[in-house]
């Protein structure tokens, strides 16, 4: 009886729980792609590739010649085109495919959040005045703030922005989370922090800045995800094992 081959596409710490998770089960060849944007990737418990696949016909191509059963997406909930590439190709060659997304955050009582559609909108929510401001949006489009040099920016991410950030008053932080609240909170008073830039990433990694922030009253200006692409979407790890579980029951291994 052969083993059911998932691609998973990953990058998250879900994706890392689930490829765990799969593999216990002993049902699963499970192969995780990352994109390789951070350059000491955490360890992971399965087979891992690393780098793009060229476009929706370049990831069909790689489904097809490695006869994969199943496509997972587990990429932050901001990385649109992959998905939608994700989808296009899983429709394309004819395998089922599901997406892993963790649930947004929601405001609570207590929170200043501004909701906004994109980085550079929220770059210009911070309006003309200089501001001291958390910039926890990773470093992919931490450039974006180069418009607005009157701030101070606060800059933190797993790896150094490349090329240099080019403002006259900025600081970087390399770090990677899980975060405590005591930590975030001690962060945003020693910087003196008045606005924090975020995306709605969800989940519980990084959440303790929001918490912090909503302990010293500090405005949050976030930025909304974009609309999933069409796949079915299950938001825990249980939920996808049990629906994968469903979908390839023990009488449609190979073999049977």
């Amino acid at each position: 009886m052969g083993k059911i081959r998932i691609l998973m596409l990953g990058g998250t710490g879900e994706a890392r729980s689930l490829a765990q998770a799969l593999t216990n089960t002993g049902r699963y060849d499970v192969l995780l792609s990352l994109a390789g944007r951070t350059e000491k990737p955490c360890d992971q418990p399965v087979p891992v590739r690393i780098g793009g696949f060229g476009g929706v016909d370049g990831l069909a191509a790689f489904l097809r010649d490695g006869s994969f059963d199943l496509l997972i997406d587990a990429t932050h909930p901001f990385a649109a085109r992959i998905s939608r590439n994700a989808s296009e190709a899983s429709a394309a060659i004819g395998i089922p495919a599901f997406t892993l997304r963790r649930p947004e955050w929601v405001a609570e009582p207590g929170d200043r959040w501004t909701h906004v559609a994109t980085i550079t909108e929220a770059i210009e929510r911070l309006g003309p005045s200089p501001r001291r401001v958390f910039l926890a949006i990773g470093r992919q489009e931490a450039h974006r703030a180069e418009v607005a040099p009157q701030h101070f920016y606060l800059v933190r991410s797993v790896d150094p922005v490349e090329p240099p950030l080019v403002l006259p008053d900025v600081q970087l932080v390399l770090d990677r989370g899980p975060y405590d609240v005591e930590g975030e909170v001690s962060l945003l008073r020693s910087h003196r922090i008045d606005a924090l830039v975020t995306k709605n990433s969800g989940g519980s990694a990084t959440y303790a800045k929001i918490e912090a922030a909503r302990r010293l009253g500090i405005e949050v200006i976030m930025v909304v995800r974009v609309p999933a692409a069409a796949l079915q979407t299950v938001t825990t790890i249980e939920a996808m094992l049990a629906a994968i579980d469903h979908l390839f029951s023990p009488a449609m291994n190979r073999g049977v």
